[in-house]
């Protein structure tokens, strides 16, 4: 942390440095993949009643009303306790979304739940054949009374095995971006199986979902029948924001650092200059989204910014994590994490779960056409 803070903000961080020295569980410290819902969710609780599950939801909504310096903090000091990862897609998706957007039906049903951990939530968005484009989707709905009766298939579900509710996207007519709607699905419908997959750094974090005459009530819809891609895409710029957030490249800060702290006393001198560059990038992605931040919350357009933060957080977070590698020498080819005592150092894991940093959320790929389109006027974009 290079930037100047002041007495209030240094006083809240030794606060969180102390809490979160005193109440993380040894075990889940320093994990790569987020632990099963047996131990992430009695943390996730934990931080909830504390007031700090939800720093960037208003104190109306049940949230902490914390300022984006208040946040940056908090995320920091939670990267450098090895704090364990939690399920996200309710507190930072679907619950910003609801505040602003759900009917009081809607909110006084979901934001409780979501803070107190009550419910976990997954989104269905991309299908097989629709991912980064994601206009294409198939999965659709047809109206029935009032009910929606959604037949299809979603894909790189996060969590969605062990979630309680869906946000999705389903065709209820029209094509591309014409006809979508974005509905809430209580996961325990009858006509909703799941199939966990495993990633190539060994974990479950995604899972296939698929519908079979599945029946959600029209009440779960969130904004109208069609108009789900409006919706969408204003959940997806808050998606990018949260990827683009000062939280994963201060996790691949602290790997990459802990990694050097084993080598022989010449050898960190060799590579101090490099670690010195990684903070520096940290601290750039870190200004870069508190900047944004602070003009969304003066009222200040931050259009499309999202997409900038995104490719730059995720490209920094696997930038640290390939320095990471080339230090662990001849231990980067170990399948298991590196044991010292009580002490867990993972060595690759961290590395091949960062491979798709770059992918969802919508591909670095489409994040710079949307900036060569939209921001610097370099011609037309798909519809």
């Amino acid at each position: 942390m290079l930037r100047i803070e002041s007495p209030n903000e240094r006083a809240f961080r030794s606060e969180v440095r102390s809490w979160l020295d005193r109440n993380i569980p040894d075990h889940l410290r320093h994990l790569t993949f987020r632990p099963q819902p047996a131990d992430a969710m009695p943390w996730y609780k934990a931080l909830s009643r504390r007031g700090w599950i939800a720093p960037h939801w208003p104190v109306s909504a049940g949230g902490m009303g914390a300022t984006p310096v208040e946040q940056a903090i908090l995320m920091e000091e939670l990267a450098q306790a090895g704090a364990p990862d939690i399920p996200t897609q309710g507190l930072n998706h679907i619950g910003p979304l609801l505040i602003k957007a759900g009917t009081p039906e809607q909110k006084a049903m979901h934001l409780s739940r979501i803070v107190n951990g009550d419910a976990i939530w997954c989104q269905g968005y991309s299908e097989p054949n629709a991912g980064s484009d994601l206009a294409s989707l198939v999965t659709r709905a047809r109206i029935e009374d009032d009910h929606l009766v959604i037949n299809g298939h979603k894909i790189w579900t996060t969590w969605g095995h062990h979630a309680h509710w869906m946000f999705a996207l389903v065709r209820t007519s029209g094509k591309r971006r014409d006809g979508i709607t974005f509905v809430l699905i209580d996961m325990a419908t009858s006509g909703i199986t799941r199939r966990p997959i495993v990633t190539i750094a060994g974990d479950d974090e995604f899972c296939e979902v698929f519908f079979d005459e599945v029946r959600v009530p029209l009440s779960n819809v969130v904004g109208e029948i069609g108009q789900g891609w409006k919706v969408a895409t204003s959940l997806l710029d808050d998606e990018r924001m949260h990827l683009g957030t000062p939280l994963s490249v201060n996790r691949a800060l602290v790997r990459l650092k802990r990694l050097v702290a084993r080598l022989s006393k010449q050898e960190q001198a060799r590579w101090m200059a490099r670690v010195t560059e990684a903070e520096i990038a940290v601290e750039t992605v870190t200004a870069a989204w508190l900047d944004v931040s602070e003009r969304f919350e003066a009222g200040v357009g931050v259009e499309n910014e999202s997409s900038y933060l995104k490719i730059l957080a995720t490209e920094t977070v696997q930038s640290i994590l390939d320095m990471a590698l080339e230090v662990a020498g001849s231990d980067a080819a170990r399948c298991e994490p590196v044991l010292e005592g009580n002490k867990r150092i993972d060595v690759n894991e961290m590395f091949l779960q960062s491979r798709r940093l770059t992918i969802y959320g919508g591909s670095n790929e489409i994040q710079r056409s949307i900036l060569a389109t939209r921001v610097l006027g370099m011609g037309g974009g798909r519809g």
